[in-house]
């Protein structure tokens, strides 16, 4: 039997390097490279499009909803790490965890809907709670976040990267806009209202920290009880990873602080609970937006769709 055919529409961006590094050494796939000179070539795209089992879109929303429009194969399936089509009813939103049936669901898909990095450390570390009813659903959350350079895409990468050697601060970016991955916030955690979002940018490549303050009035319960919780919650996913809530280690912090990078091109996520005595709990969600963020989560809905091993290619 010959190993499924994979097709990375968009193979030269960070997320398609990345996914193409991941799939590299795989035995068990067949990966089909378009030439570098032809990748913009609608007939070629289509052709490679419509040959492979699975399509794996890492492009912007314009061109990901073009090389969609290109698939007349029904056979070949898609996963777009793009954004348009997230909160789509048309399409499974790519988050395995979520629960046993979304993980079924990829398992089942045809058009996956990869998601966004922000999106993993708030809705993993917030939907548990709401469904254990420890958390108020209608209670107005506020996300504070930063994240490496590369999750804002090419124009930023060469904005970071244009004067090496020189460190630049970290920035907060879409003020008094609405960011783009708001909607599936709301749409899968289980709250009531979208979050108020405060997404920032580090002078570092990759890597994330996620963190929802929660306040005392609005949560009936402590870490400790979150983290068991969390435990019984993701159960059986391997690429959570809930912190005991007595652990300093330097994976998890040090003192009162937690490195950015520790999860850097991994592709698990780290949930935590820190509590504030009398004011509440900071959940922190940390991971790397390239890899459980992006790139690792769409290889981890690739195995489930093509019938191997969840962590093939990521533990």
């Amino acid at each position: 039997m010959e190993a499924p055919t994979v097709y990375i529409d968009g193979q030269q961006g960070t997320t398609g390097l990345r996914v193409r590094q991941m799939l590299a050494a795989r035995a068990d796939l067949q990966i089909l490279l378009i030439p570098p000179e032809q990748r913009k070539d609608p007939q070629v795209r289509a052709e490679y499009l419509n040959r492979a089992d699975i399509a794996i879109l890492c492009l912007p929303d314009d061109a990901a909803a073009e090389a969609v429009a290109l698939i007349d194969n029904p056979a070949t399936r898609v996963i777009d790490t793009s954004t348009e089509r997230r909160v789509h009813p048309d399409w499974v939103y790519g988050l395995p965890e979520l629960s046993p049936a979304q993980r079924q669901a990829i398992v089942n898909g045809r058009r996956v809907a990869n998601t966004g990095c922000y999106p993993v450390g708030f809705t993993l570390a917030v939907r548990p709670l709401i469904a254990a009813g420890l958390l108020d659903p209608e209670v107005q959350l506020t996300v504070n976040a930063v994240s490496g350079y590369s999750g804002g895409g090419r124009k930023m990468v060469e904005a970071y990267e244009q004067s090496p050697g020189e460190r630049l601060p970290l920035r907060l970016y879409s003020l008094g806009k609405v960011h783009k991955h708001v909607a599936e916030m709301h749409a899968f955690s289980l709250t009531r209202r979208p979050p108020l979002f405060v997404p920032s940018v580090s002078d570092a490549f990759c890597g994330m920290l996620v963190c929802t303050p929660i306040p005392a009035a609005s949560l009936t319960a402590s870490a400790a009880q979150i983290y068991a919780v969390w435990q019984d919650y993701y159960r059986g996913c391997p690429l959570v990873r809930v912190g005991p809530p007595d652990d300093a280690g330097d994976l998890w912090s040090a003192g009162t602080w937690m490195d950015q990078s520790a999860r850097n091109l991994g592709n698990q996520v780290d949930l935590c609970a820190f509590a504030v005595a009398d004011h509440g709990v900071l959940l922190v969600g940390r991971l790397d937006n390239l890899g459980k963020g992006a790139a690792g989560n769409a290889v981890q809905c690739l195995n489930l769709m093509l019938g191997l091993p969840e962590t093939a290619g990521l533990l």
